[in-house]
Order: C-alpha cells, then structure tokens, then sequence
C-alpha cells in the first residue's frame, strides 16, 4: 500500500457535511484515511468573488495506481454533486492528490506533487498540521520549511478542532 496525501475544499452548500461524506466515500473506495487535519476556512483562492471554503487535508492508504486515484477521486466528485464549471470557481467538493508516496508525475491529467502546493497556504496549514516533516520529493524541502518560505498572506482560520 502507497501513502497519498489528498486535500479536500468545499464552498458550497453543507461544506462540513460535503467534507464528511468525502472522507466517508473516500475510505469506503479509495483506502483507509490514517491522518486527517483539522478543519480550516479560507477566503476562495483565484476567483475570489465567492464563498468561503472549508479545507481540510487527508493521509490516506491506497493500492490504486495515481491515474486509478484520480478516477476514483472524480466519480466521489460526480457522486456528491460536483459539476464542470469555472477554473477555481465555486464547488460542493474538490479532491486534489497533492503527493503519492515518494513519485513524481507528470502529464496532462494529473501533476504529482500538485503543482500548486507550495503557492497555498489553504492546502500547506492543514497538510502541516498532518505531516509536517514530509519532504517534498521535488524540492527537498519539509512542509515546515515550504510553510515558512510561502508567499501567500491569505488568512486561514481553524474552525473545528
């Protein structure tokens, strides 16, 4: 079995409740959930004229391959209603696989480390409080240090312990 690390975001509808069934759904299909953050709200990265988001980062057990993952990933998505719409714009729920094991991957589909990862501190907060001396395979650097190096002043607020 692979450790992957998945980050969870919803801003619309029940989000907390959108966040259970994903965790629900995800160890059910995917593969036993070992680590999961706390819960955390930030203001919407990218297209910022929406509603808040709620994140939340999960470690997970797999012995599905990453493109495998990421389709199971999509129909938990299609399952608790999620549509195609706007690049960042609101949504009842968004799985990212931002690392699988030690791999590095790189296609059209599916970018592992998530490329975004090191920009965000909605996905770095909560992944910090999970694995904070995970090592980025790319980088070399600990989630610690990728925290402290981070650009991103956007505030990130603890809303369930």
């Amino acid at each position: 079995m692979i450790k992957s690390v998945l980050h969870l975001g919803s801003n619309q509808g029940f989000r907390i409740i959108n966040l259970e069934l994903a965790r629900l759904m995800i160890s059910n299909h995917l593969g036993p959930i070992i680590k999961q953050s706390k819960l955390y709200e930030t203001a919407a990265w990218g297209v910022t004229n929406q509603a808040n988001f709620v994140n939340q980062a999960l470690v997970i057990k797999t012995i599905l391959k990453p493109m495998a993952l990421l389709e199971g990933i999509h129909l938990i998505e299609k399952k608790l209603g999620r549509q195609k719409g706007e690049r960042w714009g609101p949504r009842i729920i968004d799985i990212d696989i931002l690392f699988y094991g030690d791999e590095i991957l790189k296609n059209e589909e599916l970018k592992i480390p998530h490329a975004e990862l090191t920009n965000r501190k909605f996905v770095l907060v909560p992944v910090h409080e999970i694995i904070p001396e995970h090592i980025h395979p790319e980088l070399d650097k600990t989630i610690s240090i990728l925290m402290d190096e981070c650009d991103d002043t956007s505030k990130v607020q603890l809303i369930i312990e």
